[in-house]
């Protein structure tokens, strides 16, 4: 379910031109580098994993997909080794990645190669899907992205890993 809901994540406002080692030439060190930040910070506090996961769907949902607080530690490392290689995006898609296995969740290659957004409206909230959606419009909102009900399934489904971490308990 979490491998699931995590490629479902990458999904939401697809991104064309991304591959697996995206960066192996320009910044060889860059899924390291985000895998050792976000380890520490789990490490710390084991509610960061189901927090970046929901951070990267919404993000990506809201076409921002560009970053959040905790990732800002991964970036001023990786500006330090590759300055201005590494997409604020990837770093987010690494770090769901990162999450989902700190809490036991399966691992799979992350395709990197996404550009920061340029534009985040907030009128797009409109379309997050919310708790209080029925099914149906929770399935309009998804189709309207090109997501069928799996994906819908998978993403929402987040919610649980969210609550559980929450609440202390780590999967």
């Amino acid at each position: 379910m979490l491998l699931l809901l995590a490629i479902g994540a990458s999904l939401v406002r697809g991104h064309k031109g991304t591959r697996v080692g995206f960066y192996s030439t320009t910044c060889p060190q860059a899924e390291s580098i985000v895998s050792s930040t976000i380890q520490c910070h789990f490490n710390s506090d084991h509610t960061v994993a189901a927090g970046l996961l929901r951070t990267h769907f919404h993000d990506c949902f809201m076409r921002g997909c560009d970053a959040s607080v905790l990732i800002e530690a991964a970036k001023t490392q990786l500006e330090a080794v590759c300055p201005g290689v590494v997409s604020c995006a990837d770093i987010l898609a690494l770090a769901a990645h990162d999450s989902v296995v700190l809490v036991n969740g399966s691992s799979w290659a992350v395709p990197t190669g996404r550009r920061d957004g340029r534009v985040s409206l907030v009128t797009d909230a409109d379309n997050l899907p919310a708790f209080t959606d029925s099914i149906d419009v929770q399935k309009q909102k998804f189709s309207a992205l090109g997501l069928n009900t799996q994906d819908l399934v998978a993403l929402v489904g987040n919610l649980t890993l969210f609550s559980l971490t929450k609440a202390g308990k780590v999967l």
